[in-house]
């Protein structure tokens, strides 16, 4: 599969923003590579280290009552991995690749703002797709099964400020 070049545009702006990124891929999340900008890494493993890890991280936040996964950063001796999630389902996930010397505030910062850019790429590039899609029609028509819902006016409040009253 060719990588997407919007993605692999965001990749290569944020390596410009953060010099201390050695690397950048962005994964589906069944591990097929969108984007990569891993020089001296394989691309295919470490998507698919990102996905086992991805998932293991979802199913601790799960577990553990930490809501839906967002991000996991991992510290090696010789630097980080960083993977955020890109989107709600999610859509795709990004892995950064950091020095040791890195503003681990900054690689966060940076990383959640590319995740979230690679998201936005990932649903206008579906959005597209389905506009181009020829559009199915209902079978029939959906049946009005409630009436309209009118409003009543509430009544007014009829409160007096202790402070102010004698």
């Amino acid at each position: 599969m060719a990588a997407d070049p919007h993605i692999l545009d965001e990749l290569r702006r944020l390596r410009a923003r953060v010099p201390q990124l050695t690397g950048a891929l962005a994964t589906g999340p069944d591990g097929a590579v969108l984007a990569q900008d891993t020089p001296g890494v394989d691309p295919r493993a470490t998507a698919a280290l990102t996905v086992q890890a991805h998932t293991a991280a979802a199913q601790l936040a799960d577990a553990t009552g930490q809501g839906e996964f967002r991000e996991l950063l991992v510290r090696g001796v010789y630097g980080y991995a960083a993977t955020f999630a890109a989107g709600g389902a999610p859509t795709a996930v990004l892995t950064l690749l950091a020095q040791d010397r890195v503003n681990v505030g900054r690689l966060l910062l940076e990383g959640r703002r590319a995740a979230a850019r690679v998201a936005e790429l990932l649903d206008s590039r579906t959005a597209a797709a389905n506009r181009s899609a020829p559009a199915k029609q209902p079978a029939k028509p959906a049946a009005r099964t409630a009436a309209a819902r009118t409003r009543t006016p509430r009544a007014a409040r009829t409160t007096t400020n202790a402070r102010t009253t004698e």
